[in-house]
This record gives structure tokens, C-alpha cells and sequence, in this order.
């Protein structure tokens, strides 16, 4: 594999694998929500008044594509409640799943990210794996013991 390649792998529901892909990568908008949430920090909140700042698009495209993420679950909607101008005020707060964290890290550069956070990633991507593995094997009536041998093969 060259060097300046790196592998990539995400976990997709298989009945919505289509909607999900056309429904990031087929807008530029959708794709800079995710990279501003990486920006962000990829645990943290973000709003639509930000977005619609620091994006050059308009509310409406922003909230068409907040409403599409969330419906195919890329983000989570919350109501965060909030002060302003002495007032009491409810916002929309969004936060990447577990999966759009998976497809704003297919965005990030690597060199953005620290050895702690590719670490992170790796046990994660490594324990669903497994956990895939663990499925089709018994639905192919695949002993775990087989598994088991291999894996202890492998990491000699």
C-alpha cells in the first residue's frame, strides 16, 4: 500500500447505506457540517446559528441538511436551554452519533488528529470489527474457538 494512502473503513446500516451516502457526500453543505464539527471538537455540540455564521450557506440549506443528518441518525438533536437578553431560550444543539463521528474522521486530516485520538479510534474500530466478525461467524455456524486460534496465530 502506498504511503500516502490510508485505509478507510466505515460501519454502514445496510438498509440505508444509499441515503446515508448520497446524503453527505452528495452536498457540499452536508460535508461541511461534519468538518466543522470535527473543528469543533468531535464530542462537542454544535448549533445552527454557528453554522449559518461560519458556512457561507443559508438557514434553509443548513436546516435541510441538519434535518436529513438526523433522521439518518449521522447526528443527534437535543434542546438545550439558554439565556439571552435575560430571557429564557430553547436551541436546537446537534452532536455526531457514533456514526457521523465515523464519517467526519473519514474528513479529518490524519495529521490533525493526536496519537491518543488514532489510538482511540483503532480499539474502537477494532472491538466493532470483532463484534462483526462474532455475527457472521455464528450465522455461518463458525466456532469461536476457530476465531480464537487465529486471532492468537496473528498477534505472535
Amino acid at each position: 500500500m502506498s504511503d500516502d494512502l490510508h485505509p478507510y473503513v466505515v460501519f454502514l446500516p445496510s438498509e440505508q447505506k444509499t441515503k446515508i451516502l448520497g446524503a453527505i457526500f452528495g452536498s457540499r453543505a452536508a460535508v461541511d457540517i461534519l468538518n466543522f464539527s470535527l473543528h469543533q471538537g468531535i464530542s462537542n455540540r454544535i448549533y445552527q446559528r454557528d453554522l449559518v455564521t461560519k458556512l457561507a450557506y443559508s438557514n434553509k440549506t443548513v436546516i435541510g441538511n441538519l434535518k436529513s443528518l438526523t433522521k439518518l441518525k449521522i447526528l443527534n438533536e437535543d434542546m438545550e436551554k439558554t439565556e439571552k437578553d435575560g430571557r429564557t431560550v430553547w436551541v436546537k444543539a446537534y452532536q455526531l452519533s457514533d456514526t457521523g463521528r465515523w464519517f467526519a474522521l473519514l474528513l479529518a486530516d490524519e495529521k490533525e488528529l493526536s496519537g491518543k485520538e488514532k489510538a482511540e479510534i483503532l480499539l474502537n474500530l477494532f472491538r466493532a470489527y470483532v463484534k462483526w466478525v462474532r455475527n457472521l461467524s455464528e450465522k455461518l455456524s463458525i466456532n469461536n474457538k476457530t476465531l480464537v486460534e487465529i486471532f492468537s496465530e496473528e498477534m505472535k
